[in-house]
């Protein structure tokens, strides 16, 4: 039987030959539970359920979506028995600690489950995704009142969490917001204000659901400077526990999407009647900070989205490559007698299975090298290490969320290619998969915003020490890949694309600064693609360099996926690297024609 979702090889090959994760139990005793035998145990046991509850619930949420009536909403009908079924596992919070409900798992560990789980369904993976994210906010900025009350009853799955963040008014400009905040004197405030596109705000999973809120205290100053967060539950939290009155958070409609139909999009009305009440979260006019610790746990997820969508559209082309008989081999064409062959025989089919499988395994190793960083960054000896690894992730959050759902796109584009006709066709998964990826490329910041905060602010973080922490990364791989004499050419040009990679983002910061500032922002999304494209090239010549050290010891059965892992790096870098250059060519040039234009030169 084909596999599903994703290769099981290759996550293996991640986690114990590239990054070595099982070594984390040795380094810290917060992981020391999770040894090798343990990992390949969560493996498992994430696999079979994303597979047989998961996965099978896919195409029904899809096509029974969510309903709205009287301010009420429900969910496709598998989907309440799957929570259930979810948080009986635990595997909510897996990496949280077990005093709040969770099982301390390492990050790198859970990026397998989170691969599969959101492989098989992600929009039902929404509403446990957000109640981790919310609970951080609770764990991190929450009083011990407001840990006690919220925090185990969300990361077991009891309660739900959401982020309330977009307004009408107030998209990406979130200082623009209007929700307002007033003081009831006894520590309390109400809350008045409309938020929109509020995904898992209202559904019938659970009894409660809490909803930090940013919003402003009367008086406070205007932009971001004056907003606050708030802790909102949809119903008040008595002293003992039990739920109280409804809190006047009301549904006011849910979105009709293009795609992941089983996660219910919300508009919310807040204290409508005026009896919404909160409570403080964190500090007054700091709320802006706290959510940004909800929101880069947020922007990896949505990376994790995106690329769950293009595994699993790979696993499903590559499969029917191999099954559906359609014409002659063309070195056969004229041969009247010759035989139909699979259309994995077809040259232009193998390059597009070729793109989809240099995409999936080089951003596969990019997202749980990210995860193995903030893994690190809690466990390593010094404070100067873990600030090193914190950084690093600093640095490619915009990478891991904004480039790669632009290329998980791209992967199920190729994916519904391969099927031809048939990829068009609901019936069959790659319409679904391409619809419900193309969200992860807008929220959660748009990919042009990921782009313009990793010209405009990492870039120069801490003097670029964070950046340079990730060239020396890069450079290590590459030293150890030219003493292997097969991989010293594809190296060397790895080192080309990283040394133009490095002359110009000096040349691209300098003009982010100079009197040709907006230019510089308008190809901020260009120059997110060739970090991205070399970051990527990094990866895959990183995991060659383990799969031919690995080749000479290889079991029979292993030298198939070795070599195919070096074949990645060669179609990588004779294909892709090329246009990488092209692509820092136009950089040098920082075209301002985007910004010169006039506005009245666009058709009225």
């Amino acid at each position: 039987m084909a596999q599903v979702i994703s290769d099981r090889r290759d996550i293996e090959f991640v986690l114990h030959e590239q990054l070595e994760a099982e070594n984390l139990s040795k380094i810290h005793e917060d992981f020391a539970d999770f040894n090798k035998k343990t990992i390949d145990l969560v493996i498992s046991e994430a696999r079979n359920f994303a597979v047989k509850e998961l996965l099978p619930t896919s195409k029904e949420g899809d096509e029974q979506g969510c309903t709205l009536e009287n301010g009420q909403v429900t969910t496709p009908d598998s989907f309440k028995r799957l929570f259930d079924l979810f948080n009986e596992g635990e595997w909510l919070a897996p990496t949280e600690s077990p005093e709040w409900g969770g099982q301390g798992m390492p990050k790198t560990v859970a990026s397998a489950a989170a691969e599969y789980f959101n492989g098989a369904n992600y929009p039902f993976m929404m509403y446990p995704g957000l109640t981790q994210g919310a609970g951080h906010l609770v764990e991190h900025f929450g009083t011990q009142e407001q840990k006690d009350v919220f925090l185990k009853n969300m990361y077991t799955g009891k309660w739900t969490g959401t982020m309330l963040l977009t307004e009408p008014g107030a998209g990406s400009d979130v200082g623009a917001l209007t929700t307002k905040a007033v003081p009831n004197g006894d520590g309390t405030y109400t809350i008045t204000g409309e938020k929109i596109f509020i995904s898992g705000g209202e559904h019938d999973l659970t009894e409660n659901i809490i909803h930090p809120v940013l919003a402003r205290i009367e008086g406070a100053p205007e932009g971001t400077k004056g907003i606050s967060l708030f802790l909102v539950p949809k119903f008040r939290v008595k002293d003992d526990g039990t739920l109280g009155e409804f809190n006047d958070v009301i549904c006011t409609g849910i979105e009709h999407k293009m795609g992941i139909h089983g996660n219910s999009t919300c508009s919310l009305s807040l204290g409508s009647k005026g009896n919404c009440i909160g409570t403080l979260l964190g500090e007054e006019n700091k709320g802006m900070k706290a959510m940004f610790l909800m929101m880069n746990d947020a922007r990896l997820l949505v990376g994790f989205q995106g690329f769950a969508c293009a595994t699993t559209a790979y696993m499903y082309a590559l499969d029917y490559a191999r099954n559906r008989i359609q014409g002659k081999d063309l070195t056969q064409f004229m041969n009247p007698d010759a035989k139909s062959v699979s259309i994995l025989r077809h040259p232009d089919v193998r390059r597009q299975l070729m793109m989809m499988k240099v995409n999936v395994e080089g951003i596969r190793s990019l997202l749980y090298f990210s995860m193995y960083c903030l893994d690190m960054a809690k466990v390593a000896e010094t404070q100067e290490e873990r600030d090193t690894y914190k950084g690093i992730v600093e640095v490619l959050t915009p990478i891991a969320k904004g480039y790669v759902t632009d290329r998980a796109f791209e992967v199920c584009s190729h994916g519904m290619q391969v099927y031809g006709g048939y990829g068009f066709i609901e019936e069959y998964p790659m319409a679904q998969l391409l619809r419900d990826c193309r969200i992860t490329m807008i929220y959660e910041g748009t990919n042009g915003i990921q782009a313009m905060d990793l010209l405009g602010r990492k870039l120069g973080m801490n003097k670029g020490k964070p950046i340079m922490d990730l060239f020396g990364k890069m450079q290590k791989t590459v030293a150890d890949a030219k003493e292997i004499p097969e991989l010293a050419e594809p190296a060397a040009k790895v080192e080309e694309a990283m040394n133009k990679l490095a002359e110009v983002a000096i040349h691209m910061g300098q003009t982010a600064m100079s009197e040709k500032a907006l230019a510089a922002f308008a190809n901020a999304l260009p120059f997110q693609d060739a970090t991205g494209d070399t970051t990527m090239a990094w990866m895959l010549l990183w995991r060659a360099t383990v799969a031919a050290q690995k080749l000479a010891k290889a079991k029979k059965k292993d030298i198939p996926f070795y070599q195919g892992i070096i074949k990645s790096l060669q179609f990588y870098v004779e294909t892709q690297l090329p246009i990488t250059l092209g692509r820092f060519a136009a950089l040098m040039n920082t075209s301002s024609v985007a910004v010169d234009i006039e506005d009245t030169m666009f058709p009225s």
